[in-house]
């Protein structure tokens, strides 16, 4: 079983999609788990700070180390010699994630995974050189939290995991597959014009349909 660690001023971002379909019949199986720690909870004084301005100035914040490190230390607990931990951090410009990475993740046996979600202009980059975290992006472009990067890490990386998804073969990676698709009807017609299934895919040639499949790819 893997942990999903969550370190997130808004832990309820994710609720609505981890409760539901792949990743709530996984966690229901204990094949994962998802705990959640917000830095909020380990801020001092009188506010609860979690972030701070820039240095060298900027219109944005940046969030506190402290709080953060707070809340890994919370997430790994005691010492624990039979336990393999990651720690990830998202970034927009760091290596790509791919699903060879999630691959490798499960392969290699890590039982525990802290996500650390940034949020306002990022996080204090001595977080990263503390607890010796890897940075992943899952797309050239800029969010709004880590929060949703963090879905699409634990969507991913789960169903790497033999028994969620009930078939191992459902694996798009694992099978010849393609982003187009059909289902009945054969014919659908749609404002008066016929959309057909391509007829190939009703031939029952199966080297046929696998060859129309990697050029559909």
């Amino acid at each position: 079983m893997i942990t999903f660690h969550i370190v997130s001023l808004f832990p309820g971002a994710l609720d609505s999609y981890i409760n539901e379909s792949i990743l709530a019949r996984a966690r229901e199986k204990k094949l994962i788990n998802i705990k959640f720690y917000n830095p909020r909870d380990y801020a001092e004084g009188k506010w609860l700070k979690v972030d701070g301005r820039p240095y060298s100035g900027g219109p944005g914040m940046v969030m506190l180390p402290g709080p953060i490190l707070k809340a890994v230390a919370k997430a790994r607990g005691r010492v624990n010699s039979k336990k393999k931990w990651k720690t990830i951090i998202f970034s927009p410009g760091a290596a790509m994630f791919t699903n060879v990475y999630a691959k490798n993740l499960v392969d290699k046996k890590y039982t525990d995974i802290v996500l650390v979600c940034g949020r306002y202009e990022g996080i204090d980059a001595r977080v990263k050189k503390i607890l010796k975290a890897e940075e992943v992006s899952i797309g050239d472009y800029v969010l709004t939290g880590g929060e949703l990067p963090a879905m699409v890490f634990m969507d991913a990386t789960s169903r790497q995991i033999e028994g969620v998804l009930g078939k191992f073969e459902s694996l798009e990676e694992n099978r010849v597959s393609s982003h187009e698709v059909y289902t009945r009807p054969e014919v659908f017609e749609y404002q008066k014009k016929k959309y057909r299934v391509p007829k190939v895919l009703l031939s029952g040639d199966h080297k046929k349909i696998e060859e129309w499949k990697l050029k559909a790819k």
